[in-house]
């Protein structure tokens, strides 16, 4: 965890101080696409906030921040291993009368893609996804471990303003535990059209599943979009991305509406 932690700050102190390798010819609209690429070959860090309102029966504020390093690997000339972890930070409301607010560690998952390194147009990864029992509180997590198949497919095009695509997963539980056993189903479709300057307009909702749940309480089904912005700090190109939903299908005690803000740190692979 150490060395890891040292190679990322390393990384990024290269990258803002020197010239990014690979990239200081590529203009704000090229970054952007990249950027909006699940499956591209450059190291990157996006730290996404998702603050869910009037979750729980005393529609409490649910704060959920989301740390996401997606690291590639070259297997060979033709083919990419993309990884990518998601590590969430959670701020659960209390439920009942009495109840605290509860901050701490989710349960982390990790996503190995396997994707063609060539590909132009359609861009595929097919792979698996690892759930974790990380959780530092019963009611940020599930103590069972989870595995499942995770699919991703886009639509990306030299000379098109359009990227798009979906991703899609679904983890059941397979060890044992106290908690109740899972199985989810998550479905991320994404929209992007590309403007001048490295802006563009984007959604990108995240549809998901509790297939154990009563049929009435199995779906969350977000409607929105937002904005995004290529900047740079010093030569470091940066993602800023801003969303906001509102579920017009929610299980009774999930949140109505939802603000995503997002900070994607992108990272050359050369300077690791």
């Amino acid at each position: 965890m150490k060395r890891t932690t040292a190679v990322v700050v390393a990384a990024l102190a290269a990258a803002a101080a020197g010239p990014v390798l690979g990239q200081q010819k590529m203009s704000a609209e090229a970054l952007a696409k990249l950027a909006q690429n699940p499956v591209a070959n450059l190291i990157s860090i996006p730290f996404q906030n998702n603050t869910n309102f009037n979750v729980g029966p005393r529609d409490g504020t649910q704060n959920v921040l989301n740390i996401q390093p997606v690291v590639p690997f070259e297997l060979s000339k033709q083919w990419n291993l993309i990884t990518r972890t998601i590590v969430p930070i959670i701020t659960q409301p209390g439920f009942v009368a009495g109840e605290s607010t509860t901050t701490g560690l989710g349960d982390v998952q990790f996503t190995g893609f396997l994707s063609p390194s060539n590909a132009e147009g359609l861009i595929w990864g097919a792979g698996a996804i690892g759930q974790l029992p990380t959780n530092s509180s019963d009611r940020l997590g599930n103590d069972r471990w989870g595995l499942g198949p995770s699919f991703v497919a886009l639509r990306l095009e030299k000379g098109s303003p359009w990227v798009y695509g979906f991703l899609v997963n679904n983890v059941w539980s397979v060890s044992g535990g106290s908690d109740p056993t899972y199985n989810n189903f998550l479905l991320q479709p994404f929209l992007n059209y590309n403007l001048p300057d490295g802006w563009y307009l984007t959604s990108s909702p995240v549809v998901t599943a509790d297939w154990k749940a009563e049929s009435s309480q199995r779906w969350t089904v977000p409607l929105g979009g937002g904005v995004g912005k290529i900047v740079h700090f010093g030569r470091l190109p940066v993602n800023l991305q801003l969303q906001s939903y509102y579920n017009v299908v929610a299980p009774d005690n999930g949140p109505e509406w939802s603000i995503r803000f997002q900070i994607q740190l992108m990272l050359p692979k050369s300077v690791l």
